[in-house]
């Protein structure tokens, strides 16, 4: 393993409705390693959106100290990832005169602020500008135009906003926690760094991620991001639904829904019981398994998936998914869920979960880490920004805990 240098470690940080999940990754020159994990449950959250900042502060706090631990190094820096229903994604196009007929890094940053300047309303932002295509003089499907001849250079871009507010309170959180964010990254980006090919990207495909509180989507196309959305529905909603259908109390009823569930009744022995308990200390109940899929799960992640499909079709790009779905998100561990999805969608689907990783591989070897473990590997593709220090845990750890009383005096 290459020595470890300030600027070889990255950590994502995860804030989800249902769990919270700091990953820490050592850049090598072998690729990326996962060094260091660490979770908390979530209870500040909701549909991906802080509801309590000093809950939601708590558990993070938890999930770095055990990420900390772990990898052994003290976290300073973060990218952290944003969802909720109230992302916005759209196209946007600009157009500029490219100066000496030769294409320089200036007229590329001219060009991509030409394609920003689009309406804003004042309450929101934009999260990123990710470039589709470039075109020279009607030559379209440029990758990177750097040191082309031309008089006219356009752009095609992606673009994402957010709520300031919404962003606002994630940095302060991390800043509560004595953190700075270097960037805060669209989820489903994040994602779909872990989890999806470039053939698939290539051919079009869209990353279906489905957490607790939300379910992401983004879509590409010829190796570009072309769509995204956030929907406001995921596995909450399922075990929300056990909850009031089998009437148990929501820790129960999400045990059961790991355990138990099923998007597939054919997939389950009719005479399978599954034992309930109950709420105001009444004993607990035998209940068919059978029942739990047909009448609940099933029906929920149904209608998540007709959500899903109707947002595929108001983009317009339905027809061109060659590569179909990919799924990823806790919810995902569900039994069947690739073949229900490819009834409702009428396209091929898998799961998947992260890839291209080293170390620690079995532990973060499940969809529910997807967007943690794409965080770290958007993280090492960037500027080097010192995420991590291997100094003295109580120096550093000492500086961090100042960093954190400040932010909550000031």
């Amino acid at each position: 393993m290459a020595r470890v240098k300030r600027d070889e470690i990255i950590v994502g940080l995860d804030i989800g409705t249902s769990k919270i999940a700091a990953i820490v990754g050592e850049v090598t020159e072998d690729g990326l390693d996962i060094i260091g994990i660490g979770t908390a449950r979530s209870k500040g959250m909701r549909k991906g959106v802080v509801v309590n900042i000093d809950t939601t502060v708590q558990a993070i706090k938890k999930a770095i100290e055990e990420a900390e631990h772990m990898a052994g190094c003290d976290i300073s820096t973060i990218y952290v990832g944003i969802a909720g229903g109230h992302i916005r994604g759209l196209n946007s196009h600009g157009i500029v005169a490219v100066k000496d007929q030769e294409v320089r890094e200036n007229d590329i940053a001219r060009v991509i602020e030409a394609a920003k300047a689009v309406a804003i309303p004042a309450d929101r932002e934009i999260l990123h500008v990710v470039p589709q295509q470039y075109i020279i003089d009607d030559q379209d499907g440029i990758r990177d135009p750097l040191g082309m001849s031309g008089v006219r250079l356009e752009a095609k871009v992606h673009i994402t906003t957010t709520l300031v507010s919404s962003a606002q309170n994630v940095i302060k959180c991390a800043n509560r926690c004595g953190l700075e964010v270097a960037e805060i990254v669209l989820e489903p980006l994040a994602s779909s760094e872990a989890v999806v090919d470039d053939d698939e990207k290539e051919l079009g495909v869209a990353l279906v991620d489905i957490g607790g509180g939300t379910t992401d989507i983004v879509v590409y196309s010829d190796g570009a991001m072309v769509h995204s959305a956030v929907l406001p529905l995921g596995g909450f909603q399922v075990t929300n639904d056990i909850a009031v259908g089998l009437r148990t109390p929501l820790q129960a009823a999400e045990g059961i829904k790991r355990k138990y569930g099923c998007c597939l009744p054919y997939l389950v022995d009719e005479a399978e019981m599954m034992e309930v308990p109950s709420v105001g200390g009444r004993d607990a109940r035998q209940v068919s398994r059978r029942l739990l899929i047909e009448k609940i799960v099933q029906p929920r992640m149904e209608e998540i998936f007709q959500h899903v499909r109707k947002e595929l079709e108001d983009s317009g790009f339905l027809s061109q998914l060659a590569a179909g779905v990919v799924l990823t998100g806790g919810c995902t561990h569900l039994e069947g869920l690739p073949d229900l999805a490819e009834t409702v969608l009428d396209l091929p689907a898998r799961q998947s979960t992260p890839s291209d990783i080293g170390g620690l591989v079995d532990v973060v070897n499940s969809p529910e880490y997807s967007t943690a473990v794409g965080l770290v590997r958007y993280g090492s593709r960037g500027d080097g920004i010192p995420m991590a220090t291997m100094e003295s845990k109580s120096d550093s750890g000492m500086w961090r805990k100042m960093r954190g009383w400040m932010s909550e005096i000031f």
